[in-house]
């Protein structure tokens, strides 16, 4: 198992003992934060973006820009990835970050942990070809593949605990409520 790496990636190579370093600081200090006040565990996070091209976003997050398109079928010029596989992108970044987390807190071992997702989603629904069917992915698959010197079993308590705390995997899997505001200007 190898991540694919490209001339994109901006990671920092670090060691084992560094990332356990660094979760284990992290958890200890949200631990004292939510230990103080509740109120320290809601956080909000935006993202603001600004219509390009045919059906192309420049998306703006934190210190960080990117682009969102789509590919020539669905009128764009597939100059990056579209909205949907971003999803899909969330969900895989999220669920790393969240099976590290975890592993961690738990004393499992991960050498090595891709993970990949699909989506099946009819373009139907989009076009408002039929109304019955929905927009969105009507269903989602992730493959996890783990490696590492713990049981078949403790890395299935894992998945268990990673599914039931993966903040992205929630959005995917429960309703959330959306407020939508236009604003006409001028």
């Amino acid at each position: 198992m190898t991540a694919a790496t490209t001339e994109f990636d901006t990671t920092i190579a670090i060691s084992d003992e560094e990332r356990a370093t660094r979760l284990t600081t992290a958890g200890e200090a949200w631990s004292e934060r939510l230990a103080a006040s509740a109120k320290n565990g809601q956080l909000t996070f935006s993202a603001s973006g600004t219509a390009r091209g045919s059906v192309s976003s420049v998306i703006t997050a934190g210190r960080h820009t990117f682009t969102v398109d789509e590919p020539t079928p669905l009128a764009g010029d597939d100059a990056a990835p579209n909205p949907v596989e971003y999803a899909l992108g969330a969900l895989i970044s999220c669920q790393a970050v969240v099976y590290r987390l975890y592993a961690q807190n738990l004393g499992l071992t991960i050498d090595a942990l891709d993970v990949s997702a699909e989506g099946d989603l009819d373009v139907r629904g989009l076009f408002g070809a039929d109304e019955t069917v929905r927009p969105g992915f009507s269903s989602v698959r992730v493959s996890v593949n783990i490696a590492g010197p713990d049981s078949n079993e403790d890395y299935q308590k894992l998945q268990e605990t990673v599914d039931a705390h993966c903040p992205v995997f929630d959005i995917f899997t429960n309703p959330t409520p959306i407020d939508v505001t236009v604003t006409k200007t001028n």
